[in-house]
């Protein structure tokens, strides 16, 4: 369901298991890959962070630039109503949520 971005009942004829047990497998899976990478890779930079990724942009030229910045439109299918007009608009004029990520040269997130 996250590789391919489908709904469960994607899942429940692919892979012929129930929608319920398609959504509890993916909370589990999500809880665990939280719960393996989050102190090492899913937390908040500390100030020693800053320091070394500063540290790295000033070395490669860009005094200043903890790293590089990313952004993408994810589509929003089940968007609400009452909500359309809050989220930005895609190329498609459908609703969308925008998505940002800053990496390091070493690929930190």
């Amino acid at each position: 369901m996250l590789a391919y971005g489908i709904g469960t009942d994607a899942v429940d004829v692919y892979v012929c298991i129930g929608t319920s047990t398609a959504i509890e497998c993916l909370k589990k899976f999500v809880t665990n890959i939280i719960l393996i990478f989050e102190s090492e890779y899913l937390r908040k930079p500390n100030s020693n962070d800053v320091q070394r990724l500063i540290k790295m942009g000033k070395a490669r030229g860009f005094p200043g630039m903890m790293g590089s910045i990313d952004y993408m439109h994810l589509q929003w299918k089940n968007c609400p109503k009452a909500w359309k007009g809050m989220f930005m608009r895609g190329h498609k004029g459908v609703p969308t949520i925008l998505l940002n990520v800053v990496a390091s040269s070493d690929l930190w997130i």
